[in-house]
């Protein structure tokens, strides 16, 4: 790290000379040989970083280490104050010292050569892996203000990975409305008909094998990017945990949308909110599960109003985005007739989660009560399960109602009594009668 961001401040002084024309300029500064120790190190030779990426990323990382960089580099040039326009860089109310803009960026590779300057904005918006990923952003200003003269942000995340050596996973936020779901079950626990499985697997050989289709087959001027499902059942039938497993298996992170923080009462914020979070996922290899989807995707309605042309704009906009997103997108509802048509007919695949059979409900049954604890011999599963129509999520928690009143009464098994109890709780719950 100390050998990029001693770079930098060469950089720096090489430009700033040209700038002041000082006797003695610094020669045109060479990056030194790079070792692999250090995360930052790593990061630059696994990804072959250019030498202009290579300082973007200690412009942009080097305020969360040395604050004083900046302000201290200027004040060698001026060192009774004043303004450098050219330098770029911005004040704010917390950090003392100067952050960097993308017209400071401008000025460390560029200095005042006009060619140069408008060569750096082609760079940066056109070839710069670090710009491309979104590893670090321009931030955007007002129109009318030049678009290099908001703040150059690095990504929290590669923040706490060049400094600690941990990816910091993004949490959920009014900017990042998504949290991470994840589960301590097994493919084996998922207890689904066959048919529904077979369009489960489907889905997990497109994640194990996609890069492969399109890189090594040539097939990608043919396909469009990403992948589009929908899960559509009665709530408890399985869709959030099946998710939850395909990321699980293939070693990929499960975003759940949480559409309460998307969904905005006023024009365009929607729209907006969504914006901000493909964004983000669009090179991650994220898994974007958005549970009850019928709220944002749902039938778009006839023009009334303002609001109403917004809302189809909106959903005209959303489309584009999920067509265009490289990455799995899953969309569940509890009725397939709640989804606009406009997107089932995009879907690659389209999955129904039905209420369990006997057998399956056998299965959850079996799969679910706690082993090494005694089951009464007042309780028949194959009974409960021809008799009572539950989801497996309804089973779930009438086998911890049980639990727990075993466990207050100091029981030694697991009665029906208990059991009917809470087969009681949950038909009540959705106000059927037992």
């Amino acid at each position: 790290m100390e050998n990029v961001f001693t770079y930098l401040k060469n950089q720096f002084v090489f430009q700033l000379d040209t700038l002041f024309q000082v006797e003695n300029p610094m020669d045109k500064p060479v990056l030194n040989q790079l070792d692999s120790n250090g995360f930052i190190n790593e990061f630059i030779i696994e990804n072959n970083l250019t030498e202009i990426d290579i300082l973007l990323l200690g412009l942009a990382l080097i305020p969360h280490m040395k604050p004083d960089f900046l302000s201290s580099v200027i004040a060698e040039y001026l060192p009774n104050g004043g303004e450098l326009p050219e330098f770029g860089g911005i004040k704010t109310k917390n950090h003392r010292g100067i952050l960097p803009t993308g017209e400071t960026a401008q000025f460390l590779i560029a200095g005042n050569d006009l060619e140069n300057r408008i060569s750096f904005y082609n760079y940066l918006h056109n070839q710069s892996f670090l710009y491309q990923k979104g590893i670090i952003k321009v931030e955007s200003v007002p129109n009318g203000e030049p678009k290099l003269s908001g703040l150059l942000i690095l990504e929290d995340e590669y923040i706490e990975k060049f400094i600690t050596g941990k990816i910091l996973k993004p949490q959920l936020s009014s900017i990042f409305p998504a949290q991470l779901i994840e589960t301590q079950l097994d493919w084996d626990d998922l207890v689904l008909n066959s048919t529904t499985l077979n369009h489960i697997k489907e889905i997990e050989t497109w994640l194990k094998f996609n890069d492969i289709l399109l890189h090594e087959w040539n097939m990608k001027a043919k396909i469009k990017p990403g992948f589009r499902v929908m899960f559509y059942g009665a709530p408890g039938t399985g869709k959030t945990l099946t998710a939850s497993l395909l990321g699980k298996y293939t070693k990929r992170d499960v975003y759940r949308i949480d559409l309460s923080m998307v969904i905005s009462k006023y024009i365009g914020e929607t729209e907006k909110n969504l914006s901000s979070l493909f964004d983000k996922a669009a090179d991650k290899d994220w898994i974007l599960f958005f549970d009850e989807a019928d709220a944002v995707f749902g039938k778009r309605t006839n023009v009334r109003d303002a609001h109403d042309k917004y809302a189809n704009q909106e959903v005209s906009y959303l489309l584009q985005r999920i067509e265009n997103h490289p990455g799995l997108v899953i969309l569940a509802s509890n009725f397939k007739a709640n989804i606009d048509t406009a997107f089932t007919r995009r879907f690659q695949s389209i999955i129904e989660f039905e209420v369990p059979s006997y057998g399956e409900r056998l299965q959850l049954w079996e799969n679910n009560l706690p082993k090494g604890i005694r089951i009464a011999e007042d309780v028949n599963l194959n009974e409960l399960s021809k008799k009572y129509d539950i989801t497996g999520a309804n089973i779930v928690n009438i086998i911890q109602y049980a639990c727990l009143r075993t466990l207050e009464d100091e029981n030694e098994s697991i009665n029906l009594h208990h059991l009917l109890q809470g087969i009681k709780k949950e038909y009540a719950k959705e106000g059927k009668m037992m």
